[in-house]
């Protein structure tokens, strides 16, 4: 049976059938939809690197985060729909853009149509390593249905406490759901590999976007990858944190990062034994840094 038929992609289990037009929790329908296609330099050092990621963003999410940043495709539905043939066309002129990957953001609920996608635009020269870079909420048979497609998985590791993920993204159980995943996602990927310009090829990169006043959450969250993984995976630390969307609703994260929360993470992290991250130089929390969804290169 085509997955699409009886939606399970995420954790949500919607059950609908998208191939006649039915819509899930996430929003998604049986075409792939995309709302920006470029060479994104905002990403980790390994990834960006000097000519850019090649971003391919998805519209649509599984997730209903208050603070998104990226509201307007995750959660307002802009974006283009684009057959699988056009989606593998858009890989290879990524590559010849001089990309240095293939960035596949938010893709969780077109995974099958990305599979499909990334066949054919190998048969056609496609020979970029493709990153899967995720919310961590993902169901564990999507994201064996990636193995031996995907080279490097980014995944979010957002909350500890499954109260913040209620509050701020909807969402229940989101933490065990994420563990799994990741878990999965590492047996994949359990070796880091850099290519000869400092380049990730293969690995796990888990992120973690730290929010105001939740300092103690974190900390669990650095203790669990440290415990679980020590140094065999990456953890960029993040401060980019910026009030946007229905944050207003919600005072307490209706402001920017304190700083000196951000530096007691980093050491705590540091304290912890870990080695193998990337943290953020302050200025980050501009929103000049978000992109602009604009439907460019599509």
């Amino acid at each position: 049976m085509n997955p699409l038929e009886n939606c399970n992609l995420c954790p949500r289990d919607c059950g609908v059938n998208r191939l006649n037009s039915q819509l899930g929790f996430c929003g998604a329908g049986a075409s792939v939809k995309l709302a920006r296609v470029s060479l994104h330099h905002y990403e980790e050092p390994c990834i960006s690197g000097q000519n850019g990621s090649g971003t391919v963003f998805f519209s649509n999410c599984s997730l209903r985060c208050v603070f998104c940043q990226n509201h307007q495709i995750s959660q307002e539905g802009i974006g283009t729909e684009v057959t699988i043939e056009k989606l593998a066309k858009i890989f290879l002129e990524l590559q010849n853009m001089k990309a240095h990957n293939i960035n596949l953001v938010t893709p969780t609920h077109f995974v099958p149509q990305i599979i499909f996608a990334i066949k054919l635009s190998k048969k056609l020269g496609l020979t970029l390593p493709i990153i899967y870079n995720s919310s961590g909420y993902e169901n564990l048979e999507t994201i064996k249905m990636l193995k031996g497609y995907i080279d490097v998985y980014v995944p979010d590791l957002k909350y500890w406490s499954n109260k913040y993920a209620v509050k701020y993204s909807k969402v229940e159980n989101y933490l065990s759901y994420t563990k799994v995943a990741i878990e999965e996602m590492f047996s994949q990927a359990p070796i880091i590999n850099f290519n000869e310009a400092g380049l990730i090829t293969k690995g796990v990169i888990i992120r973690h976007l730290m929010l105001p006043g939740l300092l103690f959450d974190s900390k669990k969250i650095i203790d669990y990858i440290e415990n679980t993984y020590s140094n065999k995976v990456f953890i960029s630390i993040m401060n980019q944190y910026t009030p946007m969307f229905k944050a207003s609703s919600y005072p307490e994260i209706d402001k920017i990062l304190n700083s000196d929360h951000y530096d007691a993470l980093i050491d705590y992290a540091l304290s912890k034994g870990i080695t193998n991250g990337y943290i953020q130089d302050s200025g980050t929390s501009s929103k000049e840094f978000i992109p602009d969804f604009d439907l460019r290169g599509i």
